[in-house]
């Protein structure tokens, strides 16, 4: 089972969020060890989660228009 994913964890860049393991940043357990993977946290701010949800409302609003035929 995997571990569950933390939503704003206190310090982020101390741990590798590229798979279930989350080893520590000086201590990478897989991949090939060149550079850590980071947590959303850090590249998009504390609101990652809900970066898309304006852009899927303006996607269902606007599949529910109907096209303009006459020209």
């Amino acid at each position: 089972m995997a571990k569950k994913f933390p939503h704003n964890p206190s310090h982020p860049e101390r741990i590798c969020w590229g798979c279930d393991l989350y080893c520590p940043a000086k201590a990478l357990a897989c991949g090939n060890g060149a550079d850590r993977t980071m947590h959303p946290v850090e590249l998009f701010g504390e609101n990652w989660d809900s970066l898309g949800e304006h852009l899927q409302a303006e996607t269902v609003g606007t599949a529910t228009k109907t096209p303009n035929t006459h020209l």
